[in-house]
């Protein structure tokens, strides 16, 4: 009884940090999980691309729009690094503002969460010029944007420019 006010305390200052809370729900086989994230974007966004993540931005030229301006449904194509050798992609669930950005995505996170789908998960634009060539994702294990910015290849737009002509 008499830990009852501390816990509390605890749990409201928790409410007030302004970070998202990063938790480990069971893995959810009805939504394919464990789940890498190019198959989950390509269900997400409708656009038909294989390949690793990295691949996509040129395997979208002359099949789909591409540009450095993000939309809802767009697919954010992050390039390999030795860190993230396949890349990475991620739909954009809504604009923010000119630097960010909420993106659904799979297999983001490290260990309990790998192959995990995360929902209006925080990108910001951290380039030099704006333009989304740089970028900090949202990290759940720390419930915050990650220290590592990413070079991003551009947003892979879900209108075909086949079915355009």
């Amino acid at each position: 009884m008499r830990a009852a006010p501390f816990l509390l305390c605890l749990l409201l200052a928790a409410c007030g940090s302004g970070r998202q809370v990063a938790t480990v729900a069971p893995l959810r086989p009805e939504l394919g999980e464990p789940l890498s994230c190019v198959p989950y974007a390509r269900a997400r966004s409708g656009i038909l691309l294989a390949g690793d993540a990295w691949q996509w931005w040129d395997a979208a030229a002359g099949r789909y729009e591409r540009g450095s301006t993000p939309r809802p449904g767009s697919v954010l194509v992050l390039a390999r690094t030795p860190r993230n050798p396949s890349g990475h992609v991620a739909v954009v669930s809504r604009v923010v503002g000119g630097r960010e950005v909420l993106v659904d995505h799979a297999n983001w996170a490290s260990g309990a969460a790998r192959g995990r789908i995360a929902t209006d998960q925080r990108v910001v634009d951290v380039s030099a010029r704006g333009d989304w060539s740089l970028v900090r994702v949202f990290y759940p294990r720390i419930g915050d944007l990650g220290a590592t910015a990413y070079p991003a290849l551009g947003f892979v737009h879900p209108a075909s420019r086949l079915a355009a002509r």
